[in-house]
């Protein structure tokens, strides 16, 4: 089946989920006090999804490719700054272990779906 939108991305979809995980984890408690590190997480996280949905909506594989370039690193944005958030407390380990193991998940099926665009390139 063709993907016919970016909402029908397994990449974007993951994506959203690990968004509006980020924003309830950051909405409360000292976490939500903290506006650099609350909002520069939200900042990578929002990345993730929008260069996911902006590289496929300009419609060429080569760019395609680049916006998931940084989408991928925009999600290792995010893991490292909920490491910062474990470490000062902000996220206990029962969360910080689930929002990681998003935020990984994210990061191999974005890295799945680069490495299939840059077949399509070089092919």
């Amino acid at each position: 089946m063709k993907v016919q939108r970016f909402e029908d991305l397994v990449a974007w979809q993951k994506a959203r989920d690990l968004t509006a995980e980020i924003y309830r984890a950051t909405a409360n408690g000292a976490f939500a006090k903290d506006f650099g590190l609350r909002d520069q997480i939200r900042r990578a996280a929002v990345s993730v999804i929008s260069n996911i949905a902006e590289g496929f909506e300009r419609g060429s594989a080569r760019d395609f490719h680049k916006f998931l370039i940084i989408a991928k690193a925009s999600c290792a944005e995010v893991r490292s700054q909920l490491y910062v958030a474990m470490d000062v407390e902000y996220l206990d380990k029962t969360a910080f272990q689930s929002l990681i193991a998003k935020a990984e998940e994210v990061s191999r099926v974005v890295g799945g779906l680069k490495a299939s665009v840059q077949s399509k390139i070089d092919s």
